[in-house]
């Protein structure tokens, strides 16, 4: 594979309006915390090594899609414990009828808000986007994790339960993926081995 020349500026870590901020410094602690790995962290449940700038790819799009369609700190699914009790089941109805019930629930339970959690938008980029796989997937929420707990200085945290925290913004959430960008471009390999 040819190397990459791509020089790339580096990304601001924190977007403007985050209440959190990933300094070089977290940065670099999360680099010392990917050597400590058991598992190597560029490398996918494939067996395969991802690029750095193939999960900074990744990680960039995860950011485009929740802003694109929203970020939800967590769904609510409470709601659905109610939903189902109207269903009207009576002897009267016509089979086109109790097909319009039917569908009308499906619908209700689907619903149609577009926004996702951060652990949602990583897998819709590796499922059905070109920016991403389920390797990439899996090293960006990797690398999320090591920044987290470079931040945090808790080799227990971990970055979706951190997004999901109460007082969490879509503002830090998406200097989250800034930095986690910013660290795959600089510490990632250059290419894959593949």
């Amino acid at each position: 594979m040819p190397v990459n020349t791509t020089t790339l500026t580096p990304a601001p870590v924190a977007p403007a309006g985050a209440g959190v901020v990933f300094t070089d410094e977290t940065l670099r602690k999360a680099a010392a915390l990917a050597g400590e790995r058991y598992r190597p962290v560029w490398t996918g449940a494939s067996g395969e090594e991802s690029s750095g700038e193939a999960v900074a790819r990744h990680l960039e799009a995860t950011a485009a899609l929740l802003d694109k369609d929203g970020w939800i700190r967590a769904y609510d699914y409470s709601s659905d414990w109610t939903k189902g009790a109207g269903a009207v089941d009576e002897d009267s109805m016509t089979v086109k009828d109790m097909l319009k019930s039917l569908l009308r629930m499906a619908r209700d339970s689907v619903g149609n808000d577009p926004r996702r959690t951060l652990r949602t938008a990583l897998r819709h980029v590796g499922e059905g986007s070109p920016h991403g796989d389920t390797d990439t997937d899996t090293v960006a929420s990797e690398v999320l994790d090591l920044l987290i707990e470079a931040h945090t200085g808790s080799s227990d945290a971990r970055a979706v339960p951190w997004s999901e925290r109460l007082h969490r913004t879509h503002a830090d959430i998406n200097a989250l993926l800034a930095a986690g960008a910013r660290f795959a471009h600089i510490y990632g390999p250059a290419t894959a081995s593949c």
